[in-house]
């Protein structure tokens, strides 16, 4: 249900409380008429509790409230996390300052869920932004300030007993979770916790706005295959393009996605430059369309939510214009062309084949060796159980999902000694 994610930037990253200059009806409500279904708050705790207390400023809590409300009320899906606040979860990754650490994250949430618990499942709640753990004893110590967040949360009830939870991956960088999280959190219930990444890949063309004094960090006005130079060649992306995209994209597909754990990009984005001639502006400017385009393409073919960051660039917070019209096209044609695509989902491995998809009215399964399935269960979005087919009546080729309703589902598919998950949707 959740589709394409827009960021409102650092509106609420603010040391203080600023409410001229954060966001208001009319800005949500063009965010959801641009395409959008789903926003990210980036949002400070540390700059308005008590340091000793840790107690939240309950005018804080109303102020964010009021905005979490703007997006409710257009029927949109809305994220609230701990940004980097100050730095008082992402500069103590460390086994000295982690019972401080527990201490504020366990009050912060407990708070925060508490005063949002009557919130049904369109508000959901990020531990973190970007932990910079950098190896397995720091992932070991951000996988426990994972866990205080999701304990607290669960504690305060009301819907946060179901509420979907969200936990960051080690500096949100694809290839250290792809290699360092090996586990979750526990939780109390299934199927409600989701993964988060961020992309700015390749630096030098999405970030760097100077150029350095050696040879890799110099900027790249050019990206894509269609975009390359021949005159201002050494300005080309050299790495990070289209192939780059869907291997670390397929890396969160294959570690988390196939497994039935979502996983969301929670930022991303490649910012214009101003390029001086002989440089090509119109080149440059047909790059950042091309790598919105295609990103939000290949990570929702993957079945990954993807949020666009955005400081007032893209969308006008106070106003709701667009002021950047042409990666706001990109970004939703991208999200056009993976869903108007139909594929076969095909595991080679264990010599399974699901298509296609998505489906109208039963979607095929079919098995090189039924004798190795154990279990194949289809759930719905919400975690319940919709459809089973037991070892005893697996063979070759099954139909499955005529009794189900036009929407997404995961099937889950467990063999003797491993399991694989597929999303799926089924139309109208």
């Amino acid at each position: 249900k959740m589709k394409t994610g827009w960021n409102l930037g650092n509106m609420l990253e603010a040391t203080w409380i600023n409410y001229f200059a954060t966001t208001n009806q009319r800005t949500i409500d063009s965010v959801k008429t641009a395409g959008f279904n789903t926003v990210r708050l980036p949002v400070a705790w540390f700059y308005h509790s008590n340091a000793a207390t840790y107690v939240i400023d309950p005018n804080w809590l109303a102020h964010v409230k009021e905005t979490v409300d703007y997006c409710i009320k257009d029927s949109m899906y809305v994220i609230i996390n701990t940004h980097w606040d100050n730095g008082w979860l992402d500069d103590h990754i460390n086994v000295q300052d982690s019972a401080s650490v527990n201490a504020r994250q366990r009050a912060h949430w407990t708070q925060i869920a508490n005063y949002f618990k009557g919130y049904n499942d369109h508000l959901l709640f990020a531990s973190a932004n970007e932990p910079p753990a950098k190896d397995a004893n720091q992932m070991s110590i951000l996988l426990s300030y994972h866990q205080t967040f999701i304990n607290a949360v669960r504690a305060a009830g009301g819907n946060n007993s179901s509420r979907t939870l969200i936990i960051q991956g080690p500096s949100t960088d694809i290839d250290l979770t792809y290699s360092l999280m090996n586990a979750m959190p526990k939780d109390k219930i299934a199927n409600r916790l989701m993964v988060e990444v961020h992309y700015y890949t390749p630096w030098q063309f999405c970030l760097l706005n100077s150029d350095g004094t050696n040879s890799w960090d110099q900027m790249y006005y050019y990206w894509g295959k269609d975009n390359h130079s021949t005159t201002d060649a050494s300005r080309n992306a050299t790495w990070g393009e289209e192939s780059d995209m869907d291997k670390y994209l397929g890396m969160m597909k294959t570690k988390f996605v196939d497994k039935g754990i979502p996983v969301i990009i929670g930022e991303y984005g490649a910012f214009r430059k101003q390029v001086i001639p002989p440089s090509n502006q119109a080149l440059h400017n047909a790059s950042i369309k091309s790598y919105y385009r295609y990103f939000v393409k290949s990570a929702m073919n993957k079945g990954i939510i993807t949020y666009c960051w955005d400081t007032g660039g893209i969308i006008n917070f106070s106003t709701g214009k667009t002021n950047d019209s042409d990666v706001l096209s990109s970004i939703m044609q991208g999200a056009k062309d993976a869903t108007t695509t139909t594929a076969t989902t095909t595991l080679k491995d264990n010599a399974l084949e699901l298509y296609p998809n998505p489906f109208t009215t039963t979607i095929n399964l079919k098995i090189n060796n039924p004798d190795d399935i154990v279990r194949i269960t289809v759930f719905d979005m919400m975690g319940r159980q919709v459809e089973t087919i037991v070892h005893s009546e697996v063979n070759s080729s099954l139909a499955l999902g005529s009794s189900l309703k036009p929407n997404m589902y995961i099937v889950q598919i467990i063999g003797k000694d491993w399991t694989k998950s597929f999303k799926i949707v089924k139309k109208n």
